[in-house]
């Protein structure tokens, strides 16, 4: 299947005639009636229903034009960045995060970086650190957010901030509120993993926690997604851990509850390149860093954005 098939297919879909497809497309109407024969021999369903001199599009083709149609748009904005960035009108910089700092610091860099008066395209790519370091050194991504260090020559990694963390359980699990739960009482509990691969990853950081306790988890079920592994608490599989900012994920089925154990934290850690002397990066990095700062003062000061551990512990001695 070639792109030039899903534009003919198009215009045909849009027309139901092939004639005026035809016209359309400045061409002669046997070509364009072979063309899209061979883009439904290609994908093995009929496309279009012939019904007497006209034409209709069946339900597999119904589906193909709406994705096809989303596909060509975006291909359309990936030819014209592409055209921008080859022309010096914009230049790329790429991010790679993994899903858990989308509820941090990075909404705000990636406002802050799209409304900056440099001509940067900012394109976004979910991976695990691991897989960020390796799309570093190939130059697919410029900067990285991930939640484990590293040990690469090639890759400087920054610490952002460290977040506590909590424990997400099901919204009906009968644990107060108020309460403050050790890596001990946690460990009786079935526990859900994530992500399962690719290893190493924030799995293992909080293996490592626990171990550093004495302690083997009782691990029911592995999950390769946040929001899996937050559908399978609820669910009653088992409890997880999550970074205290996934609070900000509102579900009805879900609650979280503080750990009492100062290292039950995760880092947020920055990485780039070694070497890279890109100025953008330089500044993007400065505005990483301030922000941090600006948010470890907020939470200094008990302004809003103070943690979980230390709301419960106030509302604990309330007695509410």
């Amino acid at each position: 299947m070639e792109l030039r098939h899903l534009r003919y297919f198009q215009v045909v879909a849009e027309e139901l005639n092939v004639t005026r497809a035809a016209e359309r497309l400045h061409m002669a109407q046997p070509p364009l009636s072979r063309q899209i024969r061979q883009l439904e021999d290609e994908v093995g369903v009929a496309l279009f229903d012939r019904v007497g001199r006209g034409i209709r599009l069946t339900e597999a083709g119904r589906f193909l034009l709406e994705q096809s149609k989303q596909l060509t748009l975006r291909l359309e904005e990936v030819i014209g960045t592409t055209r921008r960035i080859g022309q010096q009108d914009k230049r790329w910089f790429g991010i790679g995060f993994v899903p858990s700092v989308l509820y941090g610091v990075l909404p705000e860099l990636i406002r802050e970086l799209r409304e900056s008066e440099q001509q940067v395209e900012v394109g976004l790519a979910e991976m695990i650190t691991i897989e960020q370091v390796e799309a570093l050194k190939s130059g697919r991504i410029d900067l990285g957010f991930g939640r484990i260090a590293l040990n690469d020559p090639a890759i400087r990694q920054q610490q952002v901030m460290s977040e506590p963390l909590v424990a997400a359980v099901p919204a009906c699990d009968p644990i107060p509120d108020i309460a403050q739960l050790t890596p001990h009482e946690l460990a009786t509990r079935s526990f859900i993993l994530y992500p399962a691969r690719p290893r190493p990853s924030y799995a293992d950081h909080l293996l490592s926690l626990f171990s550093a306790h004495g302690i083997q988890l009782r691990v029911a079920q592995e999950a390769n997604e946040l929001q899996t592994a937050l559908g399978l608490v609820a669910a009653g599989v088992g409890i997880t851990l999550v970074p205290a900012s996934i609070q900000r994920l509102h579900r009805d089925d879900v609650r979280y509850c503080p750990i009492d154990a100062p290292g039950f934290v995760s880092p947020v850690i920055m990485s780039y390149r070694v070497g890279d002397q890109s100025p953008f990066l330089a500044w993007a990095v400065e505005q990483v860093m301030r922000r941090a700062a600006e948010a470890r003062e907020s939470r200094n000061s008990g302004h809003p954005g103070h943690s979980l551990r230390q709301e419960a512990r106030r509302r604990s001695k309330r007695g509410t």
